[in-house]
């Protein structure tokens, strides 16, 4: 290994997938290098994981050099880019650098969470720098989805990096400060090492309209609708919070708000002075009290959530809250790849209340909070990096960003996927080493490991049921009374008409009655004999092997 001082980059999370963002940044000799972690975000389980509320980035490597981390620096305050902070900083212990918006965030969710640990936090304003040896890090202002975002520009004896975190140009972002172009400039001419840089829409053509577009939008559809109006929106993005609360006060509706976790972004909003000007909104109580074209509610659940607002208003079983035909529901976001599904039942469901439903599908309710190719080109003009690597994106956009990159004259890009240390050398760039990643799983208030049984226990539960069974056995190997069986998650009958309970009692009935008597004197004998064939039996009547637990006890 190298015993000179190296600048090399290296995703825990972001490059392969939309979401889990991490980041290292390491600066020394290979075997004795300071690092700098980029955000720790959490990205959404699929159907492939049940029961598995969120999947974190694997720290492992960090966790066995965390003497040697310097800092957590936090780009910006979406789950994909702090969700996994508060599970996982007790491993890393290192100091975090964030805003005050993201901090604010941070820490309410803290309080919302028991047992969450006081994560030091230092406040750094947009625009501001913070030394944190060796690097010198810049917190350059970027227009994006959520208040206080930034890229930042990392200064190191060996370059400039350009991290850019998610980003667009937006001129008109309402809330919070636009990508500040001169600054991007200036540092182009500064002479930029290194750009890594978000590819979430890099395959899509042209500028991302604004938000102030979406905010006409919004004002024309709520100020044609009849009945209530209910506005779907992550609930991080107080622009639009602040655009459809606004469309609504100028109608003269008052704004209510459904669900925690925007109710602790707008305290946040509020705090940081966001929502300046706007009232104090209602809560759900008021709900019933006010006639229906009086009333604008934001709500959770943009993205198909079971718990959040929107799926428990479709299914009509909200306790405070019920839509009916002759109100509108606006879905002023678009479904993260993977929540597709989800997101559509609820709209089903609101359809077949009578709602009218607006999506981005027909009207301009939603723009995205990241870079199209046209803004890509743009930030390339004004940094001219030496070194392109694409991040935050699966591999399709990973590969179109690269090729974009190259036509942009980037004299150096790498193409890398998370583990895998990337050297930023400006004659030499390219993969060099890899350390560990992957994926750690949030289930409930437990953080577990990839390999942990439970998960793959529950994809076989999922698939073909269970059938408990519990038999006591006399001293000398009989029956003492009839087993106690259980069935979850099987058919009842077969094919043939037969209870599937008839077919498990005779399996066990037969094997039991088979078995020599001194064999039925050794418990576990007679659960391995009982167990098979259940299995094998409800298999030939039902074509699937459940999962079969047996319990044997002597009397």
């Amino acid at each position: 290994m190298s015993e000179e001082n190296e600048l090399v980059f290296a995703a825990l999370g972001g490059l392969g997938e939309i979401g889990m963002n991490s980041a290292l940044y390491g600066f020394g000799p290979a075997r004795r290098r300071k690092w700098l972690m980029v955000d720790c975000g959490v990205s959404f389980a699929g159907d492939d994981l049940p029961g598995i509320d969120l999947v974190l980035p694997d720290v492992s490597f960090i966790e066995k050099a965390k003497r040697d981390l310097v800092g957590i620096v936090v780009t910006h305050a979406h789950e994909d880019h702090i969700g996994a902070l508060i599970d996982l900083w007790p491993r890393l212990g290192a100091p975090v650098y964030a805003t005050r918006f993201a901090a604010g965030l941070l820490e309410a969710r803290r309080l919302s969470e028991p047992g969450a640990p006081d994560i030091p936090i230092e406040i750094v304003d947009p625009g501001g720098r913070v030394k944190i040896a060796p690097f010198e890090i810049e917190f350059v202002p970027v227009a994006h989805s959520i208040p206080e975002s930034c890229a930042l520009a990392i200064r190191t004896p060996a370059g400039l990096v350009v991290h850019t975190g998610d980003w667009k140009i937006d001129a008109t972002p309402l809330v919070g400060l636009p990508t500040d172009e001169e600054r991007f400039k200036a540092l182009g001419d500064e002479g930029v090492l290194a750009l890594v840089c978000d590819s979430t829409n890099v395959l899509r053509e042209g500028e991302s309209p604004s938000e102030a577009d979406v905010a006409k939008s919004l004002a024309d559809l709520v100020a044609k609708a009849k009945g209530r109006v209910l506005v779907t929106a992550f609930a991080s993005n107080v622009a639009r919070l602040r655009a459809a609360a606004e469309a609504g006060l100028a109608n003269g509706r008052h704004v209510l708000v459904l669900g925690r976790a925007m109710e602790r972004v707008i305290a946040v909003a509020r705090e940081c002075g966001y929502l300046s000007g706007v009232p104090a909104f209602l809560g759900m109580d008021h709900f019933d009290r006010l006639p229906r074209d009086k009333v604008l509610v934001l709500a959770t659940g943009s993205q198909g959530e079971p718990r959040a607002a929107m799926a428990r208003i479709a299914e009509d079983e909200h306790p405070a809250a019920s839509l009916a035909p002759g109100d509108l529901a606006i879905f002023s976001s678009r479904a993260i790849p993977g929540n597709e599904k989800a997101v559509s039942r609820i709209i089903n469901g609101l359809i077949a209340q009578g709602v009218e439903v607006v999506t981005d599908r027909t009207h301009l309710v939603h723009v995205s909070g990241h870079p199209r190719r046209a803004e890509l080109a743009r930030l390339y003009s004004w940094t001219r990096p030496k070194i392109a690597v694409p991040a935050h994106g699966e591999t399709l956009h990973l590969a179109e960003h690269a090729a974009f990159a190259k036509a942009q004259g980037v004299q150096s890009v790498v193409k890398a996927r998370d583990g895998e240390i990337v050297l930023l050398e400006a004659e030499e760039a390219g993969i060099v080493d890899e350390i560990a990643s992957g994926r750690l799983y949030k289930d409930g208030a437990i953080v577990l490991e990839p390999g942990d049984e439970c998960i793959s226990e529950r994809r076989r539960l999922s698939f073909a049921g269970i059938v408990s069974i519990a038999i006591a056995v006399t001293g000398k190997g009989d029956l003492a009374g009839d087993p106690d069986v259980v069935i979850a998650g099987l058919p009842s009958k077969t094919r043939g008409g037969e209870g599937m309970d008839e077919v498990v009692d005779a399996a066990i009935f037969q094997t039991f009655d088979s078995m020599p008597r001194p064999r039925r004197r050794d418990p576990d004998t007679i659960s391995g004999a009982i167990e098979r064939a259940v299995r094998n039996a409800v298999n030939a009547a039902w074509g699937k092997k459940p999962n079969v637990h047996v319990l044997v006890v002597e009397v």
